[in-house]
């Protein structure tokens, strides 16, 4: 049976006995090794699979604190703004510990996967005539008056949950990596990880986020926002690791987004691509033990797939013919 989040953490997070805890059983994700791309990157590659939690994103592990937090706290309801994951992990954890959930979602900025998420587990989900930030300004007014739990990552529960990736990480490969790549859209996961490393005290591995070019409109959903309401905090940790931010073409995340598929076997969600793409810009990273946080699953954005990838053959059902097929497309 897996050990969850507050279960397995819990002298290092802000609950106590009567916490409610509101728990899908997040945490304690694969973490595997990438052959074909250590070789081709000349590092010891691992991938952290974030994508194997419970809704299928890193959110979880901040989520399952939050919600439990606000349950403790009394809340009748938690509300959020999200391009898609935040909103998923609301929802559900929201259904899961009997509370009602309001998702605030940027018109035409959401990945159908995502949004069927929060659908599905009964969220009232509202499209709001605007970007990202309105979305999160409205969701944090409406928070500041009291009748809901903002649950974004701007609730500092969140960020006590996330953090705990870094101690697995070390736990899991008995000593610190030297690298740490990750995408970097709102900054929390950044910034979250680097509170986990600097709480270990056993020093801070180089932090490398992968950022999208154009914010506002990249084909990495879960990233496309404008400005990050942690980027001064996240910039600090990737600076105090002697890190960096690189800044990527969509064209480089997809291109990752592929080798990540076709040489590993990991289908992600373009955006947790970017943490790969991200170290192609890190020469001085060569021959180190990295890991790449791979965020979200890429059944969360099914639409780039359509895009990016040839559709299927029509083919007789003919022995011959399908093996003719086959190698014509091969």
């Amino acid at each position: 049976m897996t050990v969850a989040v507050i279960e397995r953490y819990h002298d290092r997070l802000p609950v106590s006995d009567a916490t409610p805890v509101v728990s899908l059983g997040e945490g304690s994700t694969p973490l595997i090794a990438a052959p074909r791309l250590s070789e081709s990157l000349g590092v010891e590659l691992f991938l952290k699979l974030e994508s194997m939690n419970p809704t299928s994103s890193f959110k979880d592990r901040g989520m399952t604190v939050a919600v439990s937090k606000a349950l403790e706290a009394g809340a009748e309801a938690v509300i959020c703004a999200s391009t898609g994951n935040t909103a998923a992990s609301a929802a559900t954890y929201a259904a899961r510990g009997g509370l009602r959930a309001v998702i605030l979602q940027p018109a035409g900025a959401v990945a159908l996967g995502k949004l069927a998420q929060a659908r599905a587990v009964g969220a009232v989900v509202l499209e709001v005539m605007g970007s990202f930030d309105q979305a999160l300004g409205a969701a944090r007014e409406l928070a500041e008056r009291g009748t809901h739990a903002l649950v974004n990552s701007l609730n500092p529960h969140r960020l006590e949950g996330q953090k705990t990736l870094a101690f697995e990480l070390v736990e899991e490969l008995g000593e610190l990596p030297d690298v740490v790549a990750l995408p970097y859209g709102g900054g929390g996961n950044t910034r979250a990880v680097g509170l986990g490393f600097e709480e270990l005290g056993a020093g801070m591995p180089r932090v490398v986020a992968g950022q999208a070019a154009d914010r506002a409109a990249t084909v990495a959903t879960a990233i496309r926002i404008a400005d990050p309401v942690h980027r001064k905090e996240a910039d600090a940790v990737v600076a105090r690791s002697e890190g960096k931010v690189v800044t990527l073409s969509d064209d480089e995340i997809l291109a990752a987004w592929r080798e990540l598929a076709r040489h590993e076997g990991v289908f992600c969600e373009p955006s947790s691509a970017a943490s790969v793409a991200a170290l192609r810009h890190a020469p001085e990273i060569a021959g180190g033990r990295v890991v790449c946080v791979i965020t979200g699953h890429g059944l969360k954005d099914p639409r780039v797939v359509e895009q990016e990838t040839a559709p299927p053959i029509q083919v007789d059902a003919d022995p011959d013919a399908i093996a003719e097929a086959a190698d014509r497309a091969a």
